[in-house]
């Protein structure tokens, strides 16, 4: 299980994403940026942002640190704004923090040079767990302390939004993919990447999940719910030579990034600097 916090004051709406994510202070003198349950994606979300991480971790993938976060209800009645108020009131219980990074700008893939190999293994991570919400026009990357971090996996995981009627999707449409212009290095993504996404490294993954995110998750009949996610992302891994292709044609016909902007690029970012590198580390 992640670990568990306790809010204690509700400090800001952060209004750029539709789930009206928070910013609240907690017990442990920690501040995250929240996102509940009661928002109308629903606790799927949640889910998707912890299993995603947990496994980008295990693939050395640089995300914030996670944890769940106990909101009173009680926390509303202070709170002017009547939306916020709603949800607050809405999401009593445990919800998603993610570690607030002060000071961390958005990871602009027109302003700032990535590394292809980086650039290889977010790419072959989105494609694996179905992150569509990584375009060009919305990266969801932070840059802090001199290195990147992926965020908001909430879209990803699909498959849990159809069980338990449609068959799995394989394919993956990547021609917006936020770095699909970064020459990224494809084949030594998978060479790398493939043999860490275990049955080990999915079941640590999802054992962060809450139980009581999961009361509404209904899997094929007769299928643990937590086993079901662990088949599912290995079955789609098993299958990669489909999503594989799919990328690559999608690389050969994609847009440059130096095309997407880059003659907005300001001048104290000259030509080498903030240079992200894939060997580039850190933690939230």
């Amino acid at each position: 299980m992640l670990p568990t916090v306790t809010a204690i004051r509700y400090v800001t709406p952060l209004r750029e994403g539709g789930s009206l994510p928070g910013l609240m202070e907690a017990d442990d003198l920690g501040t995250y940026v929240v996102k509940f349950r009661g928002a109308g994606q629903g606790p799927k979300a949640l889910i998707a942002e912890v299993v995603c991480a947990g496994l980008a971790r295990a693939l050395g993938l640089p995300v914030p640190r996670l944890v769940a976060v106990e909101v009173d209800a009680v926390l509303a009645n202070n709170e002017p704004d009547e939306e916020v108020q709603d949800l607050l009131r809405a999401s009593g219980g445990l919800n998603l923090g993610v570690d607030f990074l002060p000071g961390a700008l958005d990871l602009d893939t027109s302003a700032f040079d990535i590394d292809p190999a980086l650039s290889g293994r977010i790419l072959w991570f989105d494609a694996l767990v179905g992150n569509v919400d990584r375009t060009w026009r919305n990266p969801n990357m932070l840059y802090w302390h001199g290195a990147p971090y992926l965020i908001d996996h909430g879209a990803a995981l699909t498959f849990h939004h159809r069980w338990p009627s449609v068959p799995t999707v394989r394919s993956f449409d990547a021609r917006e993919h936020a770095l699909l212009g970064a020459s990224p290095d494809l084949d030594a993504a998978d060479r790398d990447l493939a043999p860490l996404v275990t049955r080990e490294a999915m079941q640590a993954a999802v054992a962060d999940v809450p139980d009581e995110w999961l009361d509404d998750v209904v899997p094929p009949e007769g299928q643990d719910v937590r086993a079901t996610y662990v088949s599912e992302v290995l079955a789609r891994l098993e299958v990669r030579t489909g999503w594989l292709a799919q990328l690559r044609d999608a690389m050969q016909s994609g847009p440059s990034l130096k095309a997407l902007g880059r003659s907005n690029r300001p001048e104290w970012l000259s030509d080498g600097a903030w240079y992200v590198q894939g060997s580039t580390g850190g933690s939230a």
